[in-house]
């Protein structure tokens, strides 16, 4: 199980399809995960700060939860089948929820909870992003921008077809 970071989205031509790169916070392991287009846009509006004026979809669910009078306690990516991957809220008694990981993240984000991926599917779809030429792995400076063009460099070979065969759990 490892706790992750969102590295942030890009999009791709030709489908223009978004991809969402999370990062391990304690390894190296990427998780690319292929989302829809509102979704990439809600995630990318709370990853830079930008409040709209009227609560976007994840906003309501996030308010619902408080009103409800419940906590989120973290958001767990916790499968994969066929490129598809699936997600769980966590609320207190260990109520789980069965959500879209691009929703759950989006929600995790505003409700500053952690984003947890079981070891199963980063053993089955976690990533290393090769070092650059001469960097000794392990010394890179991973700051953001560097993360994103290594991230830019990986998704100019790869594609949603590369992960399912995959197997999942």
């Amino acid at each position: 199980m490892g706790e992750m970071r969102v590295v942030g989205i890009r999009v791709e031509p030709p489908q223009s399809q978004p991809v969402l790169l999370l990062r391990e916070i304690d390894g190296e392991r990427y998780l690319p995960i292929w989302i829809g287009q509102s979704e990439a846009a809600s995630i990318a509006l709370q990853q830079k700060g930008i409040e709209p004026p009227r609560p976007l979809t994840h906003d309501l669910i996030v308010n619902l939860i408080a009103e409800f009078g419940q906590t989120l306690q973290e958001v767990r990516i916790v499968d994969m089948q066929e490129g598809t991957f699936y997600a769980e809220m966590v609320f207190g008694d260990d109520l789980r929820v069965s959500a879209r990981p691009s929703d759950s993240i989006a929600v995790a984000m505003r409700a500053g909870v952690p984003i947890i991926a079981d070891e199963t599917v980063l053993t089955d779809a976690g990533l290393l992003i090769p070092e650059e030429e001469g960097e000794e792995p392990g010394t890179s400076s991973n700051t953001k921008e560097d993360e994103v063009e290594k991230f830019k460099e990986f998704l100019d070979n790869v594609s949603p077809d590369d992960f399912k065969a995959s197997g999942g759990a």
